[in-house]
This record gives structure tokens, C-alpha cells and sequence, in this order.
């Protein structure tokens, strides 16, 4: 297998299976409930438990990465889910140790995601790098369909532990397809104050806006349909267009980024900008409205993590996990308080209002990414004299 080849799939395998035990045990929820007694409340806020630590762990995640080099990173990100799914078939007979053991999982997420980053970003041609990355980010939906597929074949036929069992024998196969070698220690020889953090940091900002109300368009779409009249399978049928259209454009968007030579932080905030615009129809009455707002605010309002950790990379070249884990504690930040954040409002006001509002986050993101792009752009521009002299 040509190396670019191996690492694009290693890079979508350790992000497939970093992402595994959260999305199981969601998939999950009914047959686990069934056992433990939790209600949805208890899973909702395990989810935001679980964002929030990866929050917390994506900047020291960054530095074990850029230290340690992404073949070490990701054997034990993939180790570390193994052992993670393995203790909750065997160890989970409570709600407690169920959320121990998958709060545990969380690091290894992060690290998955950054060493699949830097992966793509040592052994991937620059002429397919963009579209690398919406492979790599296709790998969060690739786990969804693989949580679900779990439903009926395993967990309704043999139980749902055994759903971990062989969740634990997919992530160790994984291991296989890890990178090789080391490439961390050498490369990471900027010093951190060349990195362009403030400017980073603002567009972590706006990618936690985006992200926080992009996760609760996907938690809330389908109770929010049938709360308004929709038919409970309509609004079924159209979650999952809406998921087939989001991975379609993750695609999209990165073969395009090969194909221009910039400007790719302007179309994350020109497509978080239209996203909004398509939450916005999810508040007006109707199967048409649903449909329009559901396309437009997965197409594009929920399109864009790959495009933007791309155009981090490709900023960033000399520290790119430590870059896009900054970007990261954003976008881990968002999915924690955004579900919070529009379950309150739709509690206490109404699904409307909360639409409204998670509209109004996404074109607060939009706007905050024109800003750090700006920023980033100062940045360089002050850089270069510096690089010259």
C-alpha cells in the first residue's frame, strides 16, 4: 500500500475508532437503560461530561503528539479505546461505572484526532491533503452508522456487551494500520511563539459557537419535528438526509481546497454564515421548511470541521497537532454546552427560540472566523519581515 494511501486510512481507522465508545454507548442507550436505569437526561449529560473533557485534554493531547509523533500517539489512543470498551462490557453494572469508564475514553478520542491530523500532515501529498482530511472527517459519521448497524444485529440477538466486545476486536485491529516510525521529536522545532495563538485562539472560539449548535441540530432535530406535527418518521428519514449531505459536502469541501490556493477560513465562515440561514427555516412550520433548513444547516452548517483543521495544518506545518488542538478545545468546548444550552431553552421556552438561538451562535461563529482570519493574516504579514531580516 502506497504510503499517502496508508496514512489516509490509518489516519480514518484511529479516528473510527477513537470516536467508537461514545457513539456506541448512544446507540445503545435503550438496551443499556434497560439494565443500568438511566433516562435520556443521564445520557445527555454524560455527552456533555465526556465534550468537556475532551476540552480539557486537547492542549496536553497536542504536545504528546507533537512530542511523541503520531505512530506512538495513535497505537495508544486505539489501545486505550480497546481497553475502555472491554472494561465496560465486563466492569459496567451501574450508571456510575458506565460514566467512569466512558469518561475515561475521552483522552483517547483527542489524541486519536490529533495524531490522525498529524498523520495526514507528514506522509500526505499537499495536492490532496484537503481532501484527506474530509475523508479523515468522515470517519465521525462512518462511526454513527457503524453505533447503529449495532442495534439489530448484536445488541437486540446477543446483548449489548457484547456490542463492546467486538468494538474492543475493531479498534485493536486498528493497531495495524497505525503509522510507523516516529515523527514528532525532529519536526516540532518552531517555538511556540511563532505560532500565530491569538488568532488561533479566537477562531477556537468560533469553531465552539459552531460546533455547539451544529451538535444540538443533530441531538434535537427529530424531537424538535415531532414536537411541531411532523411525522416522527418523516423527521427520521430527514435526519439522515441531512447526515448523508453533511459527509457528501465534508468530501466536497476538501477536493475543492486542493483545487484553490487559498481562502479556505472565508469559506468556513461564508458556510457557517448560510448554516445559520438554514436553522433559521428549522424554526418555521412545515415539511418543506424542515427539509430546506435541515439540507442547508448539515450541508454547510456542519460541513466545515475538516475544511478548517485543513487550513490550520497547512498555516501550521512546522506544530500541527499542537495547532489544531488549540482549535479543538473550541470545538470539544461547543458540544458541551451547546446541547446543554438549547435543552434549557427549548425546556423553558420553546423549540423555536432555540433554534433561533443555536442561528444566531452559527452566525456569531461566522462572524469570529472572519475576524481570526484576519488576525492570521496580520500575523503572517508581521512575520514575514522578521523571517527576512
Amino acid at each position: 500500500m502506497a504510503r499517502p494511501v496508508r496514512a489516509a486510512v490509518g489516519a480514518v481507522t484511529t479516528t473510527t475508532a477513537s470516536v467508537l465508545p461514545v457513539f456506541l454507548t448512544g446507540a445503545l442507550t435503550v438496551q443499556i437503560a434497560a439494565e443500568l436505569g438511566f433516562d435520556p437526561a443521564g445520557l445527555g449529560l454524560v455527552v456533555a461530561l465526556y465534550f468537556g473533557i475532551s476540552a480539557f485534554a486537547s492542549l496536553p493531547c497536542g504536545w504528546l503528539v507533537e512530542r511523541y509523533g503520531s505512530g506512538v500517539t495513535s497505537r495508544l489512543a486505539v489501545i486505550g479505546v480497546a481497553c475502555g470498551m472491554a472494561a465496560i462490557a465486563a466492569f459496567a453494572r451501574s450508571f456510575p461505572t458506565l460514566v467512569v469508564l466512558l469518561l475515561c475514553c475521552a483522552w483517547c478520542n483527542v489524541l486519536g484526532q490529533l495524531s490522525s491530523n498529524l498523520t495526514l500532515a507528514r506522509h500526505v501529498p499537499a495536492t490532496r491533503l484537503g481532501l484527506s482530511f474530509g475523508i479523515k472527517q468522515a470517519a465521525i459519521p462512518i462511526a454513527t452508522l457503524l453505533s447503529g448497524a449495532a442495534v439489530p444485529a448484536i445488541a437486540l440477538t446477543i446483548g449489548w456487551r457484547w456490542a463492546y466486545v467486538i468494538g474492543t476486536g475493531l479498534a485493536l485491529g486498528a493497531l495495524f494500520l497505525t503509522p510507523r516510525g516516529s515523527d514528532g521529536r525532529e519536526r516540532a522545532s518552531a517555538a511556540p511563539g511563532d505560532r500565530a495563538t491569538g488568532a488561533l485562539s479566537v477562531i477556537g472560539v468560533a469553531a465552539g459557537f459552531g460546533a455547539g449548535a451544529a451538535t444540538a441540530l443533530g441531538i434535537f432535530l427529530v424531537a424538535a419535528a415531532v414536537d411541531r406535527g411532523i411525522d416522527a418518521g418523516l423527521a427520521g428519514l430527514t435526519l439522515t438526509m441531512g447526515s448523508v449531505v453533511g459527509l457528501t459536502l465534508r468530501l466536497v469541501n476538501g477536493w475543492l481546497a486542493d483545487r484553490r490556493p487559498g481562502g479556505h477560513i472565508a469559506v468556513v465562515a461564508g458556510s457557517l454564515v448560510v448554516g445559520a440561514g438554514g436553522v433559521v427555516l428549522l424554526a418555521v412550520p412545515g415539511s418543506l421548511a424542515l427539509v430546506t433548513g435541515t439540507v442547508l444547516a448539515f450541508g454547510l452548517g456542519w460541513s466545515w470541521p475538516g475544511l478548517l483543521q485543513f487550513a490550520v495544518v497547512r498555516l501550521h506545518p512546522e506544530a500541527p497537532a499542537a495547532a489544531t488542538s488549540i482549535v479543538q478545545v473550541g470545538v470539544y468546548g461547543g458540544g458541551f454546552v451547546g446541547p446543554i444550552a438549547f435543552g434549557f431553552i427549548a425546556a423553558h421556552a420553546s423549540f423555536q427560540m432555540a433554534w433561533l438561538a443555536s442561528a444566531a451562535a452559527m452566525l456569531v461563529a461566522g462572524v469570529l472566523m472572519v475576524v481570526g482570519r484576519r488576525m492570521l493574516i496580520a500575523h503572517r504579514a508581521a512575520a514575514a519581515p522578521l523571517a527576512t531580516s
